[in-house]
């Protein structure tokens, strides 16, 4: 028996290990099934080159829980280790087995799908444990080894009598971490970490039903059997090639993905890269709508099957964050616990092709199925707008798809949308003015309005749509964003001829005082000589000052404290109104506030701004006036 202390550069470096190493202690069980995974796949890779003469056969990682005895046993049927490989790879902590065997075998192990560069994986073990123990024998021809170690630099290492190729490690649980002794807790672990392991992992047996033979009679009864529970699907979909895939492999897979998700996805992209950097996975985008609180850490990230995070941040443009997936990649360079990303210029090249393969893959859906891309697009909507905003190079790929719906669920991109308004809806200094509305319900006479005119309105009622207009309109110095109800009609897209007013410049002079009376401040009065058919009294929002506000709210905008600004509002008064005239005419004082406060009501009431009490009230006298 030999006897000894691991070599470390610290006098006890488990304390450490178990404080500072791994932030969290369930992820032990991941890096020894990740080992026995390893281990196997080695094993693999050595007799496909001819070095070692032994039969793969059907190898699975098996995990045993005793509670009574507190322990728990993880064991492979790998390459195993002779007593000299236990001296060197256990007891030279940060020696990485993984590492040497890569670099030895580094041309023909490229594609092996091995973890690599954690030496320091197997000591999660002492987060949970206060004895460890490895049973180990080499697929070489030499005796088995018992390697035992009670959580201090001391460790006694003797021949064992283990006769079957691979490793078992048993790790004795210690007092604080008794959690993990129940079978509950480590079907949990497994179903986390583990679900798409490359080596089948075992827990336990259950039942199945056998099927009924065709022959059978009718009293049968159908029979069951014990089988190994094997908990993971080592050929996940993104392992596979697409052409492998029809839609259903990919509805299925993200069903196995996210079990409680009944809605299916509205599509998927399949990424596959080995230049310059390896990737795969599948992103599927769900049905989002206009909701900006969407929660996101719904993309998981392996390392070749293992799963490391749902926080991929910094891999995944954050603007696709709110998509759902998987992505796998053994490029990504992450610390020795695996839980977080280290900065690396390979991590901005992946999120530099995440961004392209999207775009690309949006403009291939738009291009093969336009009618059902529009079909889709107010699910998908607010992760392209926010694309856009946040992502230059996306921005750039999205005028190809991107799509502006109007109010009659007509779409267009961009240059479609300039080509539709250009001879109609181009004003006199020449710019083309696009009209929109937030709210088709509550800006209805005023859509109705201009489409009297000739006008298209689009519906843009995203909660980023004010940012988004704002770039837009940066990046076309001859297109202006207006909505439809910040100012009458006719001066949102200003054209040569005028109205001209039946009021002289007195009268409305007058009117205007005797209206500025009875109007709260909140209100600017502007007069406005308008068809004679134009409502009387038109309630507007500028359009500036709107669109700061809401960009301020929903972060940004630039104007500080814009938010918290009361609003304001125009009220536009057409002076070739009938009841523009009557108010002018009125000499009784009390008639005349009577008249400008009904107005004003019912043109609040057609901006939704009539509520509470002043409703109460409007509703009131309006059923006085007919009786």
């Amino acid at each position: 028996m030999t006897t000894g202390k691991i070599n470390v550069s610290v006098e006890n470096i488990f304390p450490l290990i178990k404080k500072f190493l791994y932030s969290d202690h369930e992820i032990f069980l991941r890096e020894l099934v990740s080992n026995g995974t390893d281990a196997t796949l080695k094993l693999k890779h050595l007799i496909s080159i001819g070095e070692a003469k032994v039969e793969y056969g059907n190898p699975v990682i098996e995990i045993k829980v005793d509670k009574e005895g507190k322990k728990i046993h993880i064991i492979d049927q790998g390459l195993g280790m002779t007593a000299d490989e236990v001296e060197k790879y256990i007891n030279q902590v940060a020696f990485s087995g993984a590492e040497e065997f890569l670099d030895k075998y580094k041309d023909s192990a490229k594609d092996s799908g091995i973890i690599g560069h954690f030496g320091l994986g197997f000591y999660s073990a002492f987060m949970v444990a206060e004895k460890v123990e490895i049973i180990t024998k080499s697929y070489k021809d030499e005796p088995a080894a018992h390697w035992t170690c009670d959580g201090s630099p001391e460790f006694t290492l003797e021949p064992a009598d283990k006769t079957s190729r691979g490793t078992e490690i048993i790790l004795h649980i210690a007092e604080d971490s008794l959690e993990f002794l129940e079978d509950s807790k480590i079907s949990g672990l497994l179903n986390k970490y583990n679900k798409f392991m490359p080596i089948p992992i075992k827990f336990g047996t259950k039942t199945e039903t056998l099927p009924k033979p065709e022959d059978a009679p009718e009293d049968y009864i159908n029979e069951t059997v014990e089988v190994d529970n094997i908990i993971n699907n080592p050929n996940p979909a993104w392992t596979k090639q697409p052409t492998e895939l029809s839609d259903e492999d990919y509805k299925n897979f993200y069903r196995e993905l996210y079990p409680m998700q009944f809605e299916d996805p509205l599509f998927h992209i399949h990424l596959n890269v080995d230049y310059p950097f390896n990737l795969t996975g599948i992103l599927y985008f769900p049905k989002l709508g206009s909701d900006m609180q969407i929660q996101k850490d719904k993309i998981q990230l392996y390392q070749n099957q293992v799963y490391v995070t749902d926080n991929v941040e910094g891999i995944v443009p954050e603007f696709l964050t709110m998509l759902k997936g998987v992505i796998d990649s053994p490029d990504i360079p992450l610390n020795v616990s695996r839980s977080g990303l280290q900065a690396d210029g390979a991590v901005k090249k992946i999120s530099n092709y995440i961004t392209r393969k999207v775009a690309d893959k949006l403009k291939a859906l738009f291009n093969e199925n336009r009618a059902d891309f529009e079909a889709k697009w107010n699910d998908i909507k607010i992760v392209l707008e926010y694309g856009m905003l946040s992502e230059d190079k996306f921005y750039e790929k999205a005028g190809a798809f991107v799509l502006y719906p109007t109010v009659d669920d007509t779409y267009f991109t961009l240059e479609e949308l300039k080509e539709k308004l250009k001879e109609n809806q181009t004003d006199k200094d020449g710019k083309l003015v696009v009209l929109y509305a937030g709210n088709k319900e509550a800006q209805h006479s005023y859509i109705e309005t201009a489409k009297e005119k000739g006008y298209e309105v689009l519906l843009l009622d995203s909660p980023i749509i004010s940012h988004l207009i704002q770039k837009i309109e940066g990046d076309n110095k001859d297109v202006t964003f207006v909505r439809v109800d910040s100012d009458h009609i006719d001066n949102l897209i200003k054209k040569d001829e005028n109205t001209i007013s039946k009021l002289s410049d007195e009268e409305k002079e007058t009117l205007k005082t005797s209206l500025e009376a009875y109007i709260p401040k909140a209100y600017s009065v502007q007069l406005e000589a308008m068809d004679s058919q134009a409502a009387p009294f038109i309630i507007t929002q500028p359009e500036f000052m709107r669109r700061m506000k809401e960009m301020s709210q929903s972060g940004g905008g630039g104007m500080f404290g814009m938010g918290n600004m009361p609003e304001m509002y125009n009220l536009v008064v057409n002076t070739n109104s009938d009841l523009a005239t009557s108010i002018l005419n009125t000499e009784d004082k009390t008639h005349q506030e009577h008249l400008v406060k009904q107005a004003l009501d019912l043109a609040k009431l057609s901006q939704n701004l009539l509520k509470g009490e002043a409703l109460t009230a409007f509703v009131k006298r309006s059923f006085e006036m007919i009786k």
